[in-house]
């Protein structure tokens, strides 16, 4: 023994040494490290920016594509069935649909598996699936469109562990760590037969690393294979299992296990795996589905099923053998499974900023509430004002139209914003001709001369005061001579070159004539047309003649407001790109609504859109309804600025409003008028976008229509040559009246009789 002792005693001082002053310290850095680490497990969850969640009511329009868009985009797998959650089925008139649920901040909806028949460009019915009964109305729930991220990208999706599907946990501990209610963080026996399984097929088949070692190394160790990282692991691994629970080890491992990547996106988590493969949520996934997830552990980018789908497959059916061998689930489930494809959505639901321009109008509504580290990391949830398919189809119609134009559209560029017309939310925004890119938002900061866009403003000042002025007004359409106060002469003229005369108001606002605009501005007052501008908003408007014709220089979103005054039928509603925020825990914390003005000029409103709709019959958009869209009555204005720099449109139906713009960065000329730029992408867009018919509204009274001469402005009789009929505001038709034997009279001669008035009401 003596003997013994003699070669034991320096090594085991050395030792006793090495572990009193190295290993128990050290340990105890260690220990330090992880309380801390776990004391203080909050994971930096990025903010999650969605769509709008998309509404299913009889009568609500919809075209099949326009559906299937809004299906794709969401994250909906086509299948034969489309019962599963987050899948759908069917096609043309006829869809089957199974909804995902959602919770948003004017609260939410549960899943349900509808019925949705098409036709007319609009649904005809929708029914529940399973028994047939009507469904007053429902949503989809929204699609994703963008993800904010902080310093590192990573995706994950926290939740607790009653809210992960017991299969995942009891498979996940059945595949991985089979002893993992019992070990003390590492599995002598599982290293054993680890090393022996490897031993005997040459290479590494299988790993002997307990799940609280793998939870190790994603929080505190790196890849590096040496003995140190191994003994570290070891340590750390042991450390944790002495100071928490199992259940709490499980969580941070559900929570924080690398399943993917998508570029620079890492996927987090069982819960953000669920959504970027399958497209749904993890409480509704099913067996084969959990076993692609747990599978994907062993080596996410080797069994990517995207990129490598027969090794994905493999692993996910040897997964599912495993459940069967441990009793999770029985032999018929297993086959079955096994069956079945790896029903993985084709597109990542990673969406990070799809929609830059939109996204950076969302920012400056946002930020004023929360600041920039709040959005990164808190786990929020925006839930936005897009319309994913206005989106698409607004940004294919800037691309199509013009790279349509060949040579002469390749130094265009453009612009639209698309709301919807009852409330001013924002469905879409395109900020140049390759709207995915990010850079100058055109929409928002390209301050442009508006040109005849601004006139229905002109007219809408003068419509308020109806005892003075009414469509029936005749207007001076003769040459002008202004004098400024630079002392230099000013002499518009109309585009056609040719002074009209004398013409009804609403023909010069149909025919954008010129002249007889400024006739009209200096008679109303230029001061009082500034000080319209100036109530919404607008700052450093021209207070020349000129601003009548259109000198003023706005962004399409300013115009767009402008023009969702017009469209709601005269209230004053901010344009608004979010509708709330919910915390991280589903929790609303902000509201975000639209409190409309009292709308004075109702009825002049009203007026101003009827000649609007006139424009676009025989006006100067009157390809809208040459090119087959009239059955949507569309009110609009054309505008062209000095030397054709710029083209705008801007027009609405009953529920949408569009605002383009074309143009060169350059500022040179485009060579085009409105009519034949901007309002070519209005029209490309509404070829495509489900949308109301627009009617005026009476239900009010506030109207009253009247048969008019069109050489006087005095009402006539309907059976009189050329007459035609249209709105009043009540109580305020012409005071002079027109016979058909006086109509002739006066061609002949020359002369002018009144007569009694006579008039119609109705709409």
């Amino acid at each position: 023994m003596r003997r013994l002792w003699s070669w034991l005693r320096v090594p085991f001082w050395l030792g006793l040494g090495f572990g009193l002053g190295f290993v128990l310290p050290y340990t105890l850095i260690l220990n330090t490290r992880v309380q801390a680490r776990f004391n203080d497990l909050v994971f930096s969850v990025p903010t999650r920016v969605f769509a709008r969640p998309l509404p299913m009511l009889v009568g609500e329009p919809m075209k099949p594509d326009a559906l299937k868009l809004e299906l794709k985009f969401a994250g909906y797998r086509h299948d034969a069935e489309g019962r599963v959650p987050g899948t759908w089925t069917g096609g043309g008139d006829h869809f089957v649909i199974a909804s995902r649920g959602y919770a948003g901040p004017e609260g939410g909806e549960l899943p349900l598996r509808i019925r949705v028949t098409l036709g007319q460009d609009q649904i005809t019915a929708l029914t529940r699936a399973d028994n047939g009964q009507p469904v007053k109305k429902t949503h989809l729930d929204p699609a994703r469109i963008a993800t904010l991220y902080g310093a590192q990208q990573e995706e994950r999706r926290l939740v607790d562990l009653k809210q992960v599907p017991t299969l995942l946990l009891t498979g996940l501990q059945a595949v991985e760590d089979r002893d993992f209610k019992h070990h003390f963080g590492i599995d002598l026996s599982a290293i054993a037969r680890a090393m022996w399984a490897n031993l005997r097929a040459g290479h590494v088949v299988q790993g002997g690393s307990t799940l609280t070692q793998q939870l190790v190394r994603n929080l505190f160790l790196d890849r590096n294979q040496t003995l140190v990282r191994k003994a570290n692991e070891a340590l750390l691994s042991m450390l944790i299992e002495a100071h928490y629970s199992k259940g709490r080890i499980l969580q941070a491992y559900v929570n924080e296990v690398f399943l993917g990547q998508r570029g620079s996106q890492a996927v987090h988590g069982f819960a953000a795996a669920s959504e970027f493969y399958f497209g749904r949520r993890l409480q509704n996934l099913r067996p084969r589905e959990i076993a692609l997830l747990i599978g994907l552990v062993r080596g996410p980018s080797y069994y990517d099923p995207r990129r490598y789908p027969k090794r994905a497959l493999a692993r996910r059916n040897r997964v599912l053998d495993e459940f069967y061998q441990t009793g999770l689930i029985n032999d018929k489930v297993r086959k079955y499974a096994q069956g079945q494809p790896l029903g993985v959505v084709p597109v990542p639901q990673l969406a990070r900023d799809r929609f830059p321009a939109f996204m950076e109008l969302v920012r400056a509504q946002i930020t004023s509430d929360f600041d920039d580290q709040t959005l990164r990391k808190d786990g929020l949830s925006i839930f936005t004002t897009l319309d994913p398919a206005a989106q698409i189809y607004a940004e294919q119609a800037v691309t199509h139209t013009l790279d349509g134009m060949g040579k002469h559209g390749k130094n265009l560029q453009a612009a639209a914003v698309v709301t919807n017309a009852d409330n001013g939310r924002v469905l879409a925004m395109v900020g140049g001709r390759d709207p995915g890119q990010p850079g100058f938002n055109r929409a928002l900061h390209a301050q442009r001369p508006v040109g005849s866009v601004i006139k229905p403003f002109v007219y809408l000042e003068a419509l308020a005061q109806p005892r003075l002025f009414s469509l029936a007004t005749m207007l001076d359409d003769t040459p002008v001579n202004y004098r400024q106060p630079n002392g230099k002469m000013w002499s518009p003229q109309n585009d056609d070159h040719i002074a009209h005369g004398k013409v009804l108001l609403v023909d010069a606002l149909v025919n954008s004539w010129n002249l007889a605009t400024v006739h009209l501005g200096l008679q109303i007052g230029v001061g009082n047309v500034v000080d319209l501008l100036h109530s919404f908003g607008l700052q450093g408007i021209n207070t020349n003649p000129s601003l009548l014709l259109g000198a003023v220089d706005l962004s399409p979103v300013q115009v767009a407001h402008l023009y969702e005054y017009l469209a709601s039928g005269g209230h004053a509603l901010p344009l608004l790109s979010v509708r709330g925020v919910l915390d991280k825990h589903g929790k609303t914390i902000k509201r975000y609504e639209v409190k409309p003005g009292r709308g004075e000029y109702h009825a002049a409103v009203q007026l101003v859109t009827y000649a609007m709709q006139q424009v676009a019959v025989r006006g100067t958009a009157h390809s809208i309804t040459d090119g087959g869209l009239g059955w949507m009555h569309a009110a609009g204005k054309t505008g062209t600025s000095d030397m054709q720099r710029d083209s705008w449109f801007a027009g609405f139906t009953g529920d949408r409003l569009a605002v383009v713009w074309v143009g060169r960065d350059d500022n040179k000329s485009t060579g085009l008028w409105g009519s034949s730029g901007a309002l070519k992408v209005w029209e490309n867009l509404f070829q495509n976008l489900p949308t109301r018919p627009l009617h005026v509204d009476d239900s009010s009274g506030t109207l009253q229509y009247a048969w008019i001469n069109p050489k006087t402005g005095h009402t006539t009789d309907p059976q009189c040559p050329d007459a035609r009929r249209m709105p009043f505001i009540a109580g305020n038709l012409p005071s002079e009246h027109d016979g058909c034997f006086w109509q002739h009279l006066r061609g002949v001669f020359g002369g002018q009789q009144a007569g009694p008035a006579s008039a119609s009401s109705g709409p």
